[in-house]
């Protein structure tokens, strides 16, 4: 395994599954200290501070012409509904749970997943006691797990815990987006079913965005894992989940992939698949343009091919982000057992915009097909859950006649 490789193993729920089993009988050791939650220093991002969340989110578009403009961004301090957020696995801290002081990776990922929206959301995103990726990668190589055992729920319990935090001292009667990425869609899943699927917090879900993960529903269904928490199905609806992942439509997800299946073999569910872009144009059917952020330059979470130049022979793009307009499509896909966003690009070789994109797993020069675009999962449709965001927060706030304090 290359190191690219390993960094490509960022976040897959199903190895982490695997690992977490596999090292389940050797964690008998007493359950580490909670965090205190009260403690600002054990949040990522946290409302009006500068930090993580608070980077440089300016964006060149690109036209399919190759004309290019800069797009400005900022924080929006007086937004009317709160994000909490969960990043995904990019821990390269030594043990098999990470420590709760935030490297260059754990800044990296928001930077990536949540502070664009920031625009429409006060953003809270706690530091967990993740299940890190050098754990991942002894376990996927065969090796021992680092530092000896740990309790693999580490991470959830530390969620539950910033959670609660948040709800009884910072939510003020306000509605709440939940967001996580893969490893942190799949804590939210479970602090969703346990702790606000049929509870009173349900009554403060704006919705729930599971994404890079498999949420299993019933066939056809919209609701499943969840019991009173469906898919949502329109832009304006809330009290909903949106869960997806995504695969080059040209390179679908092989027999081997642990994504676009339920994690339960032989499920009678299927993975559930909603697509962001779709909500926004209300167009449930067939392809729709997605409204992307991606990185212009460096790899995403360390892992992936960089970027090729964004217009032939045009001026180096210096932003952070790149926004490329019509250049990618995608809608869910039903096949071989998988259900999951097949996203097209939409390549025209006569123009001068870029014709590829960013975003597989690399190993050794070798795409690994079973990871599909996990890494940017997120960055696909980024623009599109902004939306959703304002949309939704829109539609809880005036449903709730708003009695937050300002």
């Amino acid at each position: 395994m290359t190191r690219k490789m390993i960094a490509g193993l960022t976040a897959a729920t199903g190895a982490l599954a695997l690992a977490a089993g596999v090292w389940q009988a050797q964690a008998q050791d007493a359950a580490p200290a909670p965090n205190d939650y009260a403690d600002r220093s054990s949040w990522l991002c946290w409302p009006g501070r500068d930090d993580a969340c608070t980077g440089d989110n300016t964006t060149t578009v690109v036209q399919a012409d190759g004309s290019v403009s800069t797009e400005t961004w900022a924080v929006n301090p007086a937004a009317p509904v709160d994000c909490f957020y969960v990043y995904p696995t990019v821990s390269n801290d030594p043990g098999v749970i990470s420590d709760m002081t935030a490297n260059a990776e754990e800044r990296r990922v928001v930077e990536q997943q949540l502070s664009r929206l920031g625009a429409q959301c006060r953003v809270y995103a706690p530091l967990y006691r993740q299940f890190t990726l050098t754990a991942l990668r002894a376990a996927v190589t065969g090796g021992t797990p680092p530092g000896g055992s740990a309790r693999p729920n580490t991470g959830y319990q530390d969620v539950v815990a910033a959670w609660n935090h948040y709800l009884e001292y910072e939510n003020d009667g306000r509605g709440v987006v939940l967001i996580g990425h893969s490893q942190g869609a799949g804590v939210l899943t479970q602090l969703i079913a346990n702790e606000i699927d049929g509870k009173p917090a349900q009554d403060k879900l704006v919705s729930a965005m599971l994404l890079g993960s498999n949420l299993a529903v019933d066939k056809g269904g919209k609701t499943g894992t969840f019991k009173s928490i469906p898919l949502c199905e329109a832009a304006d609806q809330t009290g909903c989940a949106i869960s997806y992942v995504s695969f080059r439509a040209d390179a679908p997800p092989p027999a081997n992939s642990r994504f676009g299946v339920p994690r339960e073999p032989n499920s009678p569910m299927e993975a559930a698949c909603v697509n962001p872009a779709a909500l926004v144009k209300g167009k449930p059917e067939g392809k729709v343009d997605l409204h992307a952020y991606l990185a212009s330059s460096g790899t995403l979470l360390g892992s992936s091919d960089a970027p090729a130049p964004w217009v032939k022979d045009g001026p180096e793009v210096t932003t952070p982000f790149v926004s490329v307009p019509g250049l990618l499509s995608g809608e869910c896909v039903r096949k071989d057992g998988f259900h999951y966003l097949a996203v097209t690009v939409n390549a025209d070789a006569e123009d001068p915009r870029v014709d590829t994109i960013a975003g597989d797993v690399v190993q050794n020069g070798v795409v690994a097909k079973d990871w599909g675009l996990h890494l940017i999962d997120v960055n696909l449709v980024m623009g599109d859950l902004v939306k959703l965001v304002e949309s939704q927060g829109a539609a809880w706030t005036a449903k709730s006649g708003d009695h937050s304090h300002h």
